[in-house]
């Protein structure tokens, strides 16, 4: 099954941290040294030249990234067709409310994620790796997925099938595969399901007992490449103190496997607040 995003290093710490001391070395030079220092005409020393310039860039680059937007990439195909490998998004930060950086408390409370919503969360088996996938049970749910058909509170989620889907570049694996529109609840958007795969995704046991009743504070989250996803069907649900926040743009898409040029030039500007089939070349 595929993964989502991992990153190697803890950006926000590094920013916080580069912040601090640039910030605090800045502020040190200013109250204790620089009077004395222009009195007596020196030169500005190297490190408080450097401070003083990175500073404010990135301070500007911690308060955007920490609580208006942030950029991803798609490493992985369990968002197909919706995202594909190499899909550069863009994900609000303060849809699901405002949070500190590296503490991750939640200071203000603005909104919680609704059904249907592709939204980014922190891996709860591993909170350093960030993944992707849809919203498609929210607390009060009760979520059952039988017959590759997704039930909410009973309801089969109608699903219209498209065809044979025809991948390209990194995604050309999943050539073969039906591609459905689903109605989940009123948010039509694409999905893939494989003829020959099981039910469930290997490995995945926490629907194999039955429905699942999704408790306060916490969302159902499943791939729309339903049997290549490592989801909520595998290993639980996903708490509000994992939420990360709401994706809502490509604005680049760069896939070196693609015949040709690696750009899709089609994908860029793709609104993902309401996916039908997307468009790919």
């Amino acid at each position: 099954m595929d993964q989502d995003m991992t990153f190697s290093f803890n950006l926000p710490t590094v920013l916080v941290l580069a912040s601090a001391i640039t910030g605090f070395i800045w502020l040190l030079d200013s109250l204790f040294f620089a009077k004395k220092r222009r009195q007596e005409q020196k030169k500005e020393p190297l490190l408080v030249e450097y401070s003083k310039s990175f500073f404010p860039v990135i301070f500007i680059v911690l308060l955007l990234r920490s609580f208006l937007v942030e950029p991803f990439r798609i490493p992985s195909g369990s968002m197909m067709p919706t995202l594909l490998v190499g899909d550069f998004i863009l994900v609000n930060k303060y849809t699901y409310g405002i949070r500190l950086p590296v503490l991750n408390n939640k200071v203000i409370d603005v909104g919680k994620p609704e059904r249907g919503d592709v939204f980014v969360f922190r891996y709860p088996l591993n909170p350093n790796i960030d993944y992707i996938k849809r919203v498609v049970g929210v607390p009060g749910d009760i979520i059952d997925y039988r017959d590759k058909v997704l039930y909410v509170n009973g309801q089969p989620m109608q699903k219209t099938t498209l065809g044979i889907y025809q991948g390209v570049g990194s995604g050309e694996r999943e050539t073969g595969s039906k591609e459905h529109v689903e109605n989940l609840a009123g948010i039509e958007h694409a999905t893939l399901t494989h003829p020959s795969a099981p039910n469930l995704p290997r490995g995945c046991a926490v629907l194999s007992r039955g429905p699942v009743k999704i408790p306060d504070r916490t969302y159902f989250a499943m791939g729309d490449n339903r049997d290549n996803s490592n989801d909520s069907r595998c290993w639980g649900l996903v708490a509000e103190k994992h939420l990360v926040g709401k994706a809502f743009a490509i604005w680049m898409h760069w896939d070196s496997n693609r015949d040709g040029l690696p750009i899709a030039w089609n994908r860029l500007g793709t609104c993902l607040l309401y996916t039908s089939p997307s468009p790919r070349d």
